[in-house]
């Protein structure tokens, strides 16, 4: 099993909707079997609350269903994932000092490095721009791109 790893802030909004775009896209390839997808977030602000009805609105207006539940990251969630994305830079510096007892070892990635022809560093959070849909169109390129790089790693 390949075990990819959505990281944002909260785990309310940004990576419970890389998640449900990733494992959709996943399915769509024929390849669910292979993956283990999840989301966490940094922080514990919504531990235990599902994702925030902006993404869920977004992902329900393109086919895509969530039932995520938000919780904040381990350090075995860093040891045992093979795909580490961050969606903005705060989230990476958490992620890096979280790492050096973890041992990330190239695992750990900006989530918008792998999406082809887009300039932007960071996924901005809806949570406080209120656009899900920019961050939807983001994230799927995003996934697209990740999942193209991992079957070429991994030789699937």
């Amino acid at each position: 099993m390949i075990k990819v790893l959505f990281v944002c802030t909260g785990n309310i909004c940004r990576s419970p909707m890389a998640e449900a775009v990733f494992k959709d896209i996943v399915a769509e390839t024929g390849l669910a079997d292979r993956f283990e997808v999840d989301s966490v977030g940094t922080d514990a602000y919504h531990v235990g609350e599902m994702a925030h009805p902006g993404t869920r609105k977004i992902l329900a207006r393109h086919g895509i269903e969530s039932d995520c539940i938000s919780r904040r990251i381990t350090l075995a969630d860093l040891a045992e994932a093979d795909y580490i994305l961050a969606m903005d830079d705060y989230n990476m510096s958490d992620l890096q000092s979280m790492g050096r007892r973890a041992g990330l070892d190239g695992r750990l990635h900006m989530l918008l490095s792998f999406a082809e022809g887009v300039r932007r560093r960071e996924v901005p959070d809806p949570y406080y721009t209120g656009n899900f849909e920019e961050v939807y169109q983001l994230v799927e390129a995003a996934c697209r791109g990740l999942l193209a790089h991992i079957r070429e790693q991994e030789k699937i």
